[in-house]
């Protein structure tokens, strides 16, 4: 593996039901017109979040639940747990479907995490979402349309990437992840223009490799 080199995610599972029971309903506090849910599981929990955005905006679906597991998918829970786990919700199987669809076509085939070290133990996320849709811009306090850069890395590495893009760009810090989260990474979701925030991203990807380059560095 080569630095920047794309580290990309799997999905793992995924169900549809077509009329979820009542109780189940009020445990995801779904509206009425929510009957149908799907669910998936992937090895990436910052790729699915990205996805699952993706997929808002693709069918009239709305995400109803979404959660990192804990220490990441080395040590899952079992074999298809993985990472995260994310439920959508629509008014039949046909919206929810093509929620799903889209959401596995953004984890195999686009958002990605990228490898700052040529041994690829030095994973970062520095994504350019140029419109956000329902679920992100609801989980950064945005504007639904709004452009985010959305930044991630390990712990030291994401604070001094933060800095470094919060300093190289016009953009405001929508949501802070301090570490360690679920899965011991950090970082956070950057707001402003579509070229700020692919600037933002472009800082915070030089500073994490900065960092793998050279870690002792005072």
């Amino acid at each position: 593996m080569a630095i920047r080199d794309e580290i990309r995610a799997t999905v793992l599972a995924t169900r549809v039901i077509a009329s979820v029971d009542d109780a189940m309903m009020k445990q995801f506090n779904l509206k009425k017109e929510q009957r149908c849910i799907g669910m998936i599981t992937a090895d990436s929990d910052d790729v699915t979040y990205v996805a699952l955005d993706e997929a808002t905006k693709a069918a009239q679906v709305d995400v109803v639940y979404a959660r990192s597991f804990y220490a990441g998918a080395a040590h899952s829970s079992g074999l298809l747990s993985g990472e995260v786990i994310g439920i959508i919700a629509g008014p039949g199987p046909a919206d929810v479907i093509a929620g799903l669809q889209r959401a596995q076509e953004v984890i195999e085939n686009e958002a990605c995490f990228y490898s700052a070290n040529e041994e690829g133990s030095i994973a970062y996320f520095a994504h350019l979402v140029s419109a956000t849709g329902g679920y992100l811009s609801k989980e950064g306090g945005m504007k639904r349309g709004d452009s985010m850069a959305y930044l991630i890395a390990p712990p030291l590495e994401a604070m001094f990437g933060m800095d470094a893009a919060l300093k190289a760009a016009s953009v405001q810090v929508a949501t802070f992840f301090s570490p360690p989260s679920e899965t011991n990474y950090g970082g956070g979701f950057l707001t402003g223009s579509q070229a700020a925030c692919r600037a933002a991203c472009e800082a915070f990807e030089e500073a994490v490799l900065a960092v793998a380059r050279n870690p002792i560095d005072i």
